[in-house]
């Protein structure tokens, strides 16, 4: 069905179209608004669409969710003489669309912004401050242009992988298509974005802490849910179970979008779903309640000189103490990346700098515009700092997960060939300087652009899409669910069952550096953060489905029936008995995960809990003789 849309179609997946604004006596009230139908709920809409803080600035996007409907809307300041004002009208027009698999919302960003800039200023013209049902003409046609009139949107709803995503019918520019920011995402994070990605995967409560504008945080909400989108989807819901470990939810952690106070009774409602969900908040209060979340990530200690990153926090609960009966029954506890996490951010971290010409386009991850000998000691000093502690990092990390045990023949981290992942690897490409033509694929860690059959260096630089399409990006249909698999022992991950796309990893090749001017400049940058990527969510699919897949032969070894593939015979009495995971240092490690981690262990409960039942409980063992054995090899 995907593709009864072409390119270029308005897609027809409104559902209202609404105004919402900021009145001196009422506070915030929609005072205009079209329906599909008439049962359609709208209140409440106002505080979505006119967050705390949003005064401070002339315009922005804010991204919401209304009763499981996706929605958007345009933010205008405009100035004003009226008493009560305090010299400025606030006000959205914003949209709902209806409930589908994958809604996107952004592609109806642009015409929002022309249609409210078309209302506003013939207002202007006119001399008149409040809106005419004249002036909400433009509206109506709008509205009725992109109204929902079929039960399958046709089309604009559906989910046809990656491939149709980023580079098909509803590929949009790169400032209009929220995943294509992924890169960014990573590069404001470092580290800590495989914190965000273990919670999102452990369908967990999330939430983005931002000052205005807003846009840039919702965005940032989709993008974090894209990380574990393909892999928590269940395509074929009713299909028979095939052996492949499956949640026991059918849908992707949900994007909330922006929440405020007024959402209070929402968020409990959701988290008691257990789904998981990601929002963002202008409200600052949300720090003093983290019984609401589980990580709160504070954008505003993002400095563009690279001088701090965003603060992650985990919300913990506290034990009562006796006659205490204002205690607080949660706290924040600062959380960071654990040491596990190095192996995969070197690939990650590899991959974002073969395509650094495009983070320059944006300013949080682009070089500085000062020279460097004018920054300052103290960035210096702890940028070095820093360094130091991540070559640390990298060093133990290999000492414990790669060279005091066997390795499989097949991961990310590629240096001196993959037979040598999880190896001690420092900075630098070394990897790529080799003699001569040398291609390597995708899976292999490394992005690069699609070349044609028979083709490895040199090929022309005007590759088609649909090549890209029938090749690059074909591992993400949805037909191709098996990355990695495990061996008898549970221990080996073997290559794909898919061909990945050879690309050019050497060469003076221009269409991936994003070098040019003008249209072709944009267009080598668009393709260059496209493979980026493709390339980022390819190595996150693997890495996800090489954890479930042991995960999957753990639970076979100790006779644990999956609760989403069995039987109602078999789940109920699998309810009835007590299930436990027993988890030793050696079965951490083949998680590829610490097993002094306190985190890596909490997270492997919450897989647990995602695929193997609610009934299911883990027991991490962390004796000596277990840790010894994990390091020495012994069984």
């Amino acid at each position: 069905m995907i593709e009864s849309l072409s390119r270029g179609q308005d897609p027809q997946d409104i559902v209202a179209i609404f105004h919402a604004s900021f009145h001196p006596t009422k506070g915030n009230v929609v005072d205009w608004s079209l329906k599909a139908h008439d049962d359609l709920n709208l209140d409440h809409l106002e505080f979505s669409a006119l967050p705390s803080g949003l005064h401070l600035v002339e315009e922005d996007v804010v991204y919401f969710t209304k009763d499981g409907q996706h929605g958007v809307c345009i933010f205008r300041r405009r100035k004003t003489t009226e008493s009560g004002h305090r010299g400025f009208r606030l006000s959205s027009l914003g949209i709902l669309l209806a409930k589908s698999r994958r809604p996107r919302p952004f592609r109806h960003v642009k015409a929002l912004k022309e249609l409210i800039d078309t209302i506003y200023s013939r207002m202007q013209v006119s001399g008149i401050l409040e809106p005419t049902e004249d002036d909400w003409e433009p509206a109506r046609v709008f509205f009725e242009e992109r109204k929902l009139r079929r039960s399958d949107l046709g089309g604009a709803g559906d989910w046809g992988g990656w491939s149709a995503e980023l580079d098909g019918v509803y590929a949009e520019p790169i400032d209009s298509n929220p995943t294509l920011h992924l890169p960014h995402l990573l590069r404001i994070l470092g580290p800590s974005s495989l914190t965000l990605y273990k919670h999102v995967l452990g369908r967990k409560r999330i939430l983005f802490y931002t000052l205005p504008p807003v846009q840039v945080a919702c965005i940032l909400c989709q993008v974090a849910a894209d990380l574990c989108y393909e892999s928590q989807l269940d395509v074929n819901p009713d299909e028979i179970p095939t052996g492949r470990l499956k949640g026991k939810h059918k849908d992707p952690i949900n994007v909330l979008g922006m929440v405020t106070l007024a959402d209070l009774n929402r968020l409990e409602a959701e988290s008691q779903t257990g789904r998981g969900w990601i929002a963002c908040t202008t409200d600052a209060i949300f720090m003093e309640k983290p019984s609401y979340y589980d990580l709160i990530i504070d954008l505003t200690t993002l400095t563009c000189d690279k001088s701090s990153r965003p603060v992650f926090y985990s919300s913990k609960s506290t034990p009562l103490q006796p006659g205490s009966s204002h205690q607080p029954s949660h706290r924040l506890s600062t959380i960071r990346f654990a040491w596990s996490d190095v192996k995969l951010w070197n690939e990650i971290d590899r991959i974002l700098r073969l395509d650094s010409e495009n983070s320059s386009h944006h300013s949080c991850c682009g070089p500085s515009s000062s020279d460097a000998s004018t920054k300052s000691k103290s960035i210096t000093a702890r940028t070095d700092a820093w360094q130091v502690y991540e070559d640390v990092c990298i060093i133990c990390a290999g000492l414990w997960m790669g060279s005091w045990r066997g390795n499989s023949p097949m991961s990310y981290s590629t240096a001196d060939g993959a037979e040598n992942w999880g190896s001690v690897r420092l900075e630098g490409d070394d990897d790529l300087t080799v003699d001569g033509a040398y291609v390597r694929n995708v899976g292999m860690g490394i992005e690069g652009r699609p070349v044609d059959g028979g083709s490895t260096l040199g090929v022309s630089s005007a590759t088609s899409k649909a090549s890209r399409r029938a090749s690059a990006v074909s591992w993400s249909s949805g037909r191709a669910t098996v990355v990695g698999t495990l061996s008898a022992n549970g221990k080996q991950r073997q290559g794909s069952t898919f061909a990945p796309p050879a690309v050019a990893a050497a060469g003076g090749d221009d269409h991936v550096s994003g070098h040019g001017t003008g249209r072709e400049g944009d267009g080598h940058m668009k393709d260059g953060q496209l493979l980026t990527t493709m390339a980022i969510l390819q190595t996150f699919h693997a890495h996800t489905l090489f954890q479930l897949s042991v995960l999957e032969n753990l639970l076979a070894q100790q006779g644990i029936s999956q609760s989403s593939s069995a039987t109602p015979t078999s789940r109920s009495r699998d309810k009835d008995k007590d299930n436990t995971v027993q988890l030793t240092p050696k079965d951490i490690l083949a998680f590829e995960l610490g097993p002094l981690s306190g985190f890596d262990a909490k997270y492997l409960e919450w897989l647990v809990q995602e695929y193997a039942g609610n009934n299911v409980k883990v027991v991490v063992k962390r004796g000596w003789r277990d840790l010894l054995g994990a390091i020495f090899g012994y069984s």
